[in-house]
Parts: structure tokens; C-alpha cells; sequence
């Protein structure tokens, strides 16, 4: 089966996460044996990077990526992905710290990844929206960007804005990462968007969405309006064979 059986890398990006970090990397740790995590800390003042430090010097499958500072969530990925593809990982996972991405989804995911280049986990397959704890206002809001984003960008895609993926390495080797500009929501569409006008197959897996219990959460109204203009952006370039 190829590469199928090869080591998959859970990136997850972390700030003032101290108190969710150290909970679900065993979590994550637990769900296949192949799974290594990394870490990529923006310098939190709350310690999370010592907190990974210390998993890591007991953990062979835990390592740390240190940031000097708060640089934001997309060139998080882009870092993460880089490290990864100095090493040997067939896939490469998006995951948040706050356990609003549920470790259990993993074996999903590299089961689904047999079949497809890149694997979505979406929060809204099937007219169903598999969100817990969500506010009505903040529900809205994201399931509106989410079809403003799809009928912008034409993805085929159920969830465009979801940040619970999985990619095949050959799929970050073919993209120019250099040329990935975005940020938060728009960052999840971009990457899919170019991976899918690159050719590689997209799917999706059903997945529960759970509002974080601990720590705050990172979204800001710059974030919200990057998405807005950005996805336009993205849907000129595209017009135009640019992405």
C-alpha cells in the first residue's frame, strides 16, 4: 500500500494552551502507534512551551518547534509542515490544542487518507452541523463564512473552513508553501484550494466540533476580515492560473 503505512506528524499550534497541552498529546499519542506530535509553540507567557519541553524529554514521539513570538496560526502550520518534510512522515495533520478536535477522530482520518490527498474533517456533511457548545451567534457566523467561502472559492467541499485535516506528503512537496499568505479561517481555505487546484483529491470525514473548556479563544475580528477579502483574492488568482 505505499506510503500508507508510513509515520503520520499531528502538528499543533499552541498559545497559552498549558492547561489542554499536556492532557491531549497522550490523548493524541494513544490513537496509533505511527503518530508522532509536534508542538510548535508562539513563546506563551503561560508557559506551554516548558510544559511541551518536559512531554518531549520523556517522549520520543513528542517535539517542540520554539517561536519568538505570537506569529499566528497559518505560519504555524507552514513551520510545522517544513519540519516535517526534513524528516520522514508520509501525513501531516492540522489539530488544535483545546480539544475542540476530538483525538479519536485520528484512525478516521488515516483510514480515509487510503482513498484521498487530502482529508477534511467537516462540521457540516450531510445538511447536519456536528457542533457542541457553540453560541448561536458564533454558529452563524462560522457556518455563513463557510458557505460564503465554498460559493467564492467554488471548493467542493461541505466545510472550507474547518481546521481538522490531513495531507499526504506528496501533497506539501508539489505546493509552494512559500507562496501561502494567509491567516486563521482563510488559511484553511487557501491550502485546500491550492491542493485542489494542484490536481490531488479532496475528501471529507463527519466530525463533532467541541467549544473549548479551557483557555480563551483565539479568534479576533482581524481574522474574520482577512477571510472576507481574502477569499476573493484567492478566487482571482485562481481565475487567473495564479494559485
Amino acid at each position: 500500500m505505499g506510503d500508507i503505512e508510513g509515520r503520520a506528524l499531528v502538528i499543533v499550534p499552541t498559545y497559552n494552551e498549558k492547561d489542554n497541552v499536556g492532557r491531549i498529546v497522550p490523548q493524541i499519542l494513544a490513537q496509533d502507534a505511527r503518530i508522532d506530535v509536534l508542538i510548535v509553540d508562539d513563546a506563551s507567557p503561560d508557559g506551554t512551551g516548558q510544559v511541551a519541553d518536559r512531554m518531549a524529554a520523556t517522549h520520543p514521539q513528542v517535539h517542540v518547534l520554539h517561536r519568538e513570538g505570537k506569529l499566528g496560526l497559518g505560519t504555524a502550520y507552514l513551520d510545522g509542515f517544513r519540519w516535517g518534510l526534513e524528516r520522514a512522515y508520509a501525513f501531516f495533520f492540522e489539530m488544535d490544542a483545546d480539544f475542540s478536535h476530538d483525538p479519536a477522530h485520528l484512525p478516521l482520518f488515516l483510514q480515509a487518507i487510503q482513498e484521498y490527498d487530502v482529508v477534511l474533517g467537516s462540521r457540516y456533511m450531510q445538511g447536519r452541523i456536528n457542533v457542541v457548545n457553540w453560541p448561536i451567534s458564533r454558529l452563524f457566523l462560522s457556518y455563513s463564512a463557510n458557505a460564503y467561502a465554498r460559493w467564492v472559492t467554488r471548493l467542493p467541499v461541505s466545510d472550507a473552513t474547518g481546521g481538522f485535516k490531513c495531507f499526504r506528503r506528496t501533497v506539501l512537496e508539489t505546493l509552494d508553501l512559500d507562496r501561502v499568505e494567509s491567516e486563521g479561517y482563510a488559511f484553511q481555505i487557501e491550502i485546500s484550494l491550492r491542493a485542489w487546484r494542484a490536481g490531488f483529491r479532496l475528501g471529507e470525514i463527519p466530525i463533532v466540533f467541541t467549544d473549548r473548556s479551557e483557555g480563551e479563544s483565539k479568534m479576533s475580528r482581524n481574522i474574520i476580515w482577512e477571510a472576507v477579502w481574502k477569499v476573493w483574492k484567492l478566487r482571482l488568482l485562481d481565475l487567473f492560473r495564479r494559485l
